[in-house]
């Protein structure tokens, strides 16, 4: 067991998935409360008019804004070192472009995290996690309009001087690279409009980087000892074979997608490899040399990522067998067990991709999503045996392990969804995260009363022991 004693064991969620309250308290509309449930088969149904009669999972979701409490002392009995969390911007800010913010959205946040300090658990606070204010979508598109980025700090300032001493680690974006696919328009950049123009997406893409590094900067300057991290979704890729081919097109995917944000987030600049990305895609982008020396200035401190999987790159894909994901699929692995929504289960990856982050960036690294989705049954008694989420955890828990022994500065983990929430990609309850279950279902009904699964009490061993009981 090579844990260090201060390593931050604990558990992740994301405010439009847990939350709920969407329109009371002065909150105003985000994003994700216009978009409707949906499920495996069904894509989720994207609505400018809110229509009530129709059910949309972010607006009650499982209402933390009125379990906290209790969600809190839950955690809290698995032993949290930290909790990740994000922000609803648009309970601070109900449009986002506003000069003062809303303080019954503040008051609710410093309510959480005394509740947290009362247990000894340290927030991880993500400040835009794919729920920016709608107004900022309808009249601006989001991050395309260079005005957002004042918009953004605005928000961000307003956090760093209201929380400074309650919040030490900060993520400035969640899952930031999801803005290098076309799906990632409407959740993460605020573009709203229905129209892909790659330029304009990358353009938008841009200012979120810009923005983040400015924030980086401010918040050093609000707390000198505020730690303010990167977060983005690490998509593991092989080559499909050692064909040159396959090992070539996994190189380049792999720096578009996997490598880009985090190269310009820590450290500080374009990557050379994105000049002929763009000139191949008809990319120009307006970056002017202010940006540029933002971006200098601006470096995170702490490298985060989400994994949960990998996947496979050919050369030329067609007729492979192809697989599902997190943010991005690809062609299936013959040596991997895929999971109920078709994601290719790979634990030693999560030690291969750690050691792979380490020697490019070397700063602390911090696995901020991880865990399993699947289908829970409920026994007669009311419990829930899911020793397939203990087993999943477990693997990647020892390879964690391996990754520190290597020599990786690995200083956290907090599994995905440590409570059952809506599903940000399909908006289900039936694909559950959680070693607390939520009685709610995909249509959303139940009672919202929370229980513990068999992994509740395994996790809190995990924690008890770092990492030594497995």
């Amino acid at each position: 067991m090579t844990f260090p004693k201060n390593f931050l064991w604990g558990g992740a969620t994301a405010a439009n998935q847990c939350e709920g309250a969407w329109n009371i308290d002065g909150k105003g509309d985000s994003i994700p409360d216009h978009v409707m449930g949906g499920n495996l088969n069904k894509q989720r149904e994207f609505t400018k008019v809110i229509d009530l009669d129709k059910y949309y999972p972010s607006h009650e979701a499982i209402d933390f804004y009125h379990h906290y409490q209790g969600d809190i002392a839950l955690f809290a009995e698995m032993g949290f070192k930290v909790f990740r969390l994000s922000i609803a911007w648009s309970r601070i800010f109900p449009k986002g472009d506003e000069s003062t913010p809303n303080e019954a959205g503040l008051d609710f946040y410093d309510r959480v995290f005394d509740e947290c300090a009362k247990y000894g658990i340290e927030p991880l606070v993500t400040i835009s996690h794919f729920e920016l204010p709608y107004h900022l979508g309808e009249k601006y598109n989001g991050f395309a309009d260079r005005r957002v980025i004042d918009f953004y700090l605005n928000f961000a300032e307003t956090l760093f001087k209201r929380y400074k001493n309650k919040v030490k680690y900060w993520l400035t974006f969640n899952e930031i690279n999801f803005g290098t696919l076309p799906m990632g328009n409407r959740h993460l950049l605020g573009i709203i409009d229905g129209v892909d123009d790659v330029n304009r997406r990358y353009q938008a893409l841009h200012h979120m980087l810009v923005a983040s590094a400015k924030a980086v900067e401010l918040g050093h300057e609000i707390n000198p000892e505020f730690k303010i991290g990167c977060m983005l979704a690490y998509i593991t890729m092989y080559p499909l074979s050692c064909k040159p081919e396959d090992v070539l097109a996994c190189q380049q995917m792999n720096q578009v997608l996997n490598f880009f944000c985090g190269d310009v987030q820590v450290k500080g600049a374009y990557p050379f490899y994105m000049k002929k990305y763009f000139a191949d895609h008809g990319i120009t982008l307006d970056t002017p040399q202010e940006d540029l020396e933002i971006l200098k200035k601006g470096t995170v401190d702490f490298y985060t990522f989400s994994y949960y999987m990998s996947t496979c790159i050919a050369g030329n894909p067609e007729g492979e067998d192809q697989t599902g994901g997190n943010l991005f699929g690809g062609v299936k692995n013959p040596h991997l067990e895929t999971s109920e929504w078709g994601w290719q289960v790979d634990a030693i990856g999560l030690r291969y991709t750690l050691n792979q982050l380490y020697d490019r960036y070397e700063i602390p690294l911090m696995v901020v999503e991880n865990g399993l989705g699947a289908i829970d049954k409920i026994e007669d008694d009311g419990s829930i045996h899911d020793d397939y989420r203990i087993d999943y955890i477990r693997k990647h828990v020892i390879e964690m392990d391996n990754a520190i022994q290597d020599g990786v500065d690995l200083i956290g983990y907090t599994s995905w969804g440590c409570i059952d929430l809506i599903s940000g990609g399909t908006g289900e309850m039936a694909k559950r995260y959680g070693f607390i279950h939520v009685d709610k279902d995909d249509a959303g009904n139940g009672s919202l009363k929370r229980s513990k699964k068999d992994s509740f009490t395994w996790y809190k061993k995990v924690i008890e022991t770092n990492g030594a009981v497995r």
